[in-house]
């Protein structure tokens, strides 16, 4: 069964983000999710994969979007589920190394809660932010840091951290 990955960008008070936008621009981040999630199935929220939308102009390519929404929204370059476990399963139908979870804050909370998660790609901004979306607390008693280096990035310096459960 493919395991299931979150992919985050979190500052050191756990901010993601703010107005449904990213509240840094980190291009060495931009290309280490690039490189950690194409080809992979990415499951976001709609409002994650609207912002996406917004400043991309597009859905995320050489990616299957998969979009977690209540409503009947639909989008040509993605698919969309009523729950979690329904993209999960979608996401699963492909048979990848990896299924990737993009966000937002909704999506993480509830794949960590229900204990879906295997790994954790976390880019730690060294930074503290204002900002409307959080990432959860991690629980040392269940996710051990397992790698991390530095960024080439001075400004802000970040962290990429992963973490696996114990």
């Amino acid at each position: 069964m493919s395991p299931v990955s979150i992919i985050v960008a979190a500052s050191q008070n756990n901010v993601i983000g703010r107005g449904n936008e990213l509240v840094w621009h980190i291009p060495e981040d931009f290309r280490y999710f690039k490189e950690k999630t194409s080809g992979k199935p990415c499951i976001m929220g709609r409002k994650t994969f609207q912002s996406i939308l917004d400043q991309l102009g597009k859905p995320l390519p050489k990616r299957t979007n998969i979009v977690v929404t209540r409503s009947d929204y639909e989008h040509k370059g993605a698919i969309s589920c009523h729950s979690l476990e329904a993209a999960i399963n979608q996401a699963r139908s492909e048979q990848p190394d990896e299924i990737m979870i993009c966000g937002g804050q909704q999506i993480y909370k509830q794949a960590l809660e229900d204990g879906q998660v295997d790994k954790i790609y976390l880019t730690r901004v060294l930074e503290t932010y204002e900002g409307d979306a959080f990432f959860p607390e991690l629980d040392e008693d269940i996710w051990q840091k397992t790698e991390e280096r530095k960024s080439e990035t001075t400004s802000p310096p970040c962290l990429f951290q992963v973490f696996e459960k114990t």
